[in-house]
């Protein structure tokens, strides 16, 4: 339970109401939707149940409340950019990158110098610099000026400025930022957590595909593997239990909440941006869960090796802690009136 759901709680307390006839299931958090609260999976309307209160004077608040914490899930990646680039170097985070980009690898045709891609939600632009180097011209965009001057630098220092384009904006606007049908590569890796609507992304993603031979690959956290990861890691069966049903979990980074995917879900998602899967694969399968005894830096290339083949098996793919999917555009874009 959260720390705004539990301070609507107690005003509720007070004032004798309750939050069971104003809950609806699937709904988005309230730094999704401003007005709104997540308990035990249920959106509550506070402007609802408030506006029947008897002590109403408590709205202001707790929305101010919520609004503190709502800007505070959107900046985590501005504020401290240098806490997800130290992430990066870790065993964990290089295992994250460098299987996501072996599997993309498989789909990219020999990059041309006409190649263009584009990296949304970019971070330090890590992925960005090794398109680069295969000589793909990249377009960046991100919503953080300062994960924007991460990637510049690492550009610079790895000689491929002249391949790379930085764009500050917002990926749920993409089809105000960027031409129709541009792109032979996108990458949209752990952005789709973050973001208000990832259907609205999907579906600009995939209009900015240029054909129906373009990539479009998409990370994202698995529930499967957060069930694992609160059985095995932390040894919480309670949290287990709950990341059976859970849309949301804690983010351990930067303490934030991210959306959890399952593997039908993110397909439906694909299916209704007109996307078909190529490919599904699974990233950190056992990794999460090795014993202290196997070093994670010694032993790495060995991880790595068996982390690929693990990921291609569907059946160890499904409790990854990441699902990648690999996908193209199964119909023609129609230009907008």
């Amino acid at each position: 339970m959260t720390d705004v759901t539990l301070l609507a709680n107690h005003f509720l307390n007070l004032t004798g109401d309750t939050m069971c006839s104003q809950a609806r299931p699937g709904c988005y958090s309230a730094y999704s939707h401003p007005g709104g609260c997540v308990a035990a999976g249920y959106s509550v309307r506070i402007d609802s149940f408030f506006s029947k209160s008897r002590k109403g004077r408590l709205l202001t608040s707790l929305e101010d409340r919520m609004n503190m914490m709502a800007k505070a899930d959107r900046n985590r990646f501005h504020t401290d950019a240098g806490k997800y680039a130290a992430y990066l170097e870790t065993p964990e985070g290089r295992l994250r990158l460098d299987l996501a980009f072996a599997n993309l690898q498989e789909f990219l045709a020999k990059a041309k110098d006409s190649s263009c891609a584009l990296d949304l939600g970019c971070g330090t632009g890590t992925a960005a610099v090794r398109l680069a180097r295969l000589g793909v011209r990249v377009t960046l965009l991100d919503s953080s000026p300062a994960m924007l001057d991460l990637a510049q630098r690492a550009a610079q220092e790895a000689g491929v400025a002249g391949k790379i384009t930085l764009k500050l904006g917002d990926a749920a606007r993409l089809e105000d930022l960027l031409p129709t049908a541009s792109f032979d590569v996108i990458l949209c890796h752990n952005l789709l957590e973050y973001v208000d609507d990832p259907h609205a992304v999907l579906c600009g993603a995939s209009r900015l595909l240029r054909d129906s031979s373009a990539i479009l690959s998409i990370l994202v956290r698995n529930r499967a593997g957060e069930v694992l990861k609160a059985a095995i890691h932390a040894g919480d069966l309670d949290a287990a239990e709950n990341n059976l049903s859970a849309e949301w979990a804690q983010e351990s980074l930067y303490g934030g909440r991210l959306r959890l995917f399952t593997a039908d879900g993110l397909q439906a998602m694909l299916k209704a941006a007109s996307l078909t899967v190529a490919a599904e694969r699974g990233v950190r399968v056992i990794a999460d869960y090795l014993p202290p005894r196997i070093s994670r830096e010694t032993d790495y290339g060995r991880i790595f090796e068996l982390e690929r083949k693990l990921g291609r098996r569907p059946e160890f793919a499904a409790v990854a802690r990441y699902t990648q999917c690999l996908a193209r555009r199964s119909s023609p874009v129609l230009e907008r009136a």
